[in-house]
């Protein structure tokens, strides 16, 4: 069997007497679309966090593309081919379009300090090299027009969409989209999900995907995972979970099944 592309074994985070995430396992392939789902405060976000370096788990192991990632900075994982958007929209909304855009890029730049300070030919090939790249992703889904916008003045499903285009900057092979559709319409939402297909197909993109809106996430997702109190209660298909009597209970109560 391939490698997988990330492997989390066991992982645990503690927040002194709270145990937020519990025992978490979970496994993705190259090319999946997976869902981790499950009520609020689930530890959902925890777990990305974790995943990602924000948090450094009290026990456990992850690796991406067999590579360990404890230790690592969140910057240093990104380059293992890990990225992230957040809950809550975290763009530089005072820069453009187009600047939200290059500080993602600017990770892969080979050039260095000096380069930069003197402004050597090195240093402009480079940075027309990353423009035409960030302008190309641009392009790709239809803000190109508004490269030189306020990334603040974006209505909010296109905030949304560039913080995504973001992320592919930074040249992932997985992507975790931390409720990528909160606070956006029906008409917004169907957009997102053809934006996520339309990403992991194009980019051969692994996606992993925490998400409220049930529509989108079992339109989309091969499986999903679903947490509660910090515990994986079920995993399965999109079918397997809308049936199991446990994610019934977890979303409206003990009673709900019967």
């Amino acid at each position: 069997m391939a490698e997988p592309l990330l492997d989390a074994r066991g992982v645990t985070m503690r927040f002194g007497g709270l145990k937020a995430v519990d025992d978490f396992n979970l496994v993705l392939g190259a090319g999946e679309l997976v869902g981790l789902i499950g009520p609020n405060g689930a530890g959902k976000t925890t777990c990305f966090n974790m995943l990602t370096g924000v948090y450094k788990p009290t026990s456990g192991a992850i690796t991406i593309a067999g590579q360990p990632t404890a230790g690592l900075k969140p910057h240093q994982i990104s380059r293992l081919g890990m990225t992230r958007t957040f809950q809550n929209i975290r763009l530089f909304k005072e820069m453009t379009v187009l600047e939200n855009v290059l500080i993602a890029a600017h990770q892969h730049t080979e050039y260095g300090m000096a380069a930069a300070v003197l402004k050597t030919p090195a240093f402009f090939s480079e940075e027309d090299a990353l423009a035409a790249k960030a302008t190309d992703l641009l392009r790709i889904f239809s803000l190109d027009a508004k490269a030189g916008w306020e990334a603040g003045s974006l209505p909010y499903g296109e905030q949304r969409k560039l913080e995504i285009i973001r992320a592919l900057a930074t040249e992932p092979k997985l992507i975790l989209l931390d409720e990528p559709a909160a606070g956006m319409n029906h008409r917004e939402t169907e957009g997102l999900m053809e934006t996520i297909a339309k990403i992991r197909k194009d980019f051969s993109l692994t996606v992993l995907l925490i998400e409220h809106d049930m529509k989108l996430v079992m339109g989309i997702c091969e499986r999903i995972l679903v947490l509660d109190h910090g515990v994986t209660i079920a995993m399965g298909t999109p079918e397997q979970i809308k049936r199991d009597p446990k994610v019934i209970a977890a979303y409206l109560g003990t009673d709900a099944h019967a």
